[in-house]
């Protein structure tokens, strides 16, 4: 329907011009018309069999920069200029890639806890310590936030939330979790940073309503913390 159209136009618009505007390429419109292809066109073809292929395998995410590398990789001559344009014709525009704040937002007013941990991060049984700790990680529907709770003894997950806003809810959803999956008893250390998710009202009247004692890193050191950020600098961890 779009050649037809372009066919039937083509004395009043530049054929290039009305390729762009519907989102077709010219080698297609030349094919239907029954011309034979240039040489030019006819690798023009080939080549956009494999942006098409690199572009679906790198879930939309590949601009011509990048996939002029991929296609020079695979052994084919040719420049980004040319890339670009197979691309721009073709209707394949790369996916931005969402960019993330810092997770940590220890600028508030919220009273924070002392250091009960001090970087002590054996314990002798299941659900004497955890630690807490926010991150973020790659899927196929884009970056999420990710919040666990790690059992210090065990260094397995026992709860956890992901989102893909940073909210005072993804905390406490994973502390949530935790609670009805291990039900500790009272005198259990919670350790976390000073952000603003672990300080807010809500996360810390859980934690005191299940007789949790709270610990938090000092200001700036993340070796305080580090038993859980290491875990979750690869979203690791087993659930259980």
């Amino acid at each position: 329907m779009k050649f037809r159209f372009i066919d039937a136009k083509k004395a009043e618009f530049p054929v290039s011009r009305m390729c762009k505007v519907l989102g077709v390429s010219q080698s297609g419109f030349h094919a239907f018309k029954g011309r034979p292809s240039s040489a030019r066109q006819r690798q023009d073809m080939v080549l956009l069999a494999h942006v098409r292929s690199a572009f679906k395998l790198s879930n939309g995410t590949y601009g011509s920069p990048r996939m002029t590398r991929e296609l020079q990789d695979d052994g084919h001559s040719v420049g980004r200029r040319r890339t670009a344009r197979l691309m721009r014709e073709n209707g394949l525009v790369a996916r931005q890639k969402r960019r993330f704040k810092r997770t940590t937002d220890s600028e508030h007013s919220w009273p924070v806890a002392p250091n009960l941990l001090d970087q002590a991060f054996k314990a002798d049984a299941p659900d004497q310590k955890w630690g807490v700790d926010i991150s973020y990680i790659w899927t196929r529907e884009g970056w999420l936030y990710l919040a666990i709770v790690l059992d210090l003894f065990s260094r397995r997950v026992v709860g956890w939330a992901t989102s893909d806003r940073l909210h005072q809810a993804l905390a406490l959803t994973a502390l949530k979790r935790a609670l009805v999956m291990r039900q500790p008893a009272a005198g259990l250390i919670h350790h976390s940073d000073r952000g603003s998710q672990y300080c807010a009202v809500n996360y810390q009247g859980e934690l005191r309503s299940n007789g949790i004692r709270i610990s938090m890193s000092s200001k700036g050191n993340c070796y305080d913390n580090a038993m859980v950020v290491n875990r979750t600098g690869f979203a690791g961890g087993c659930l259980v």
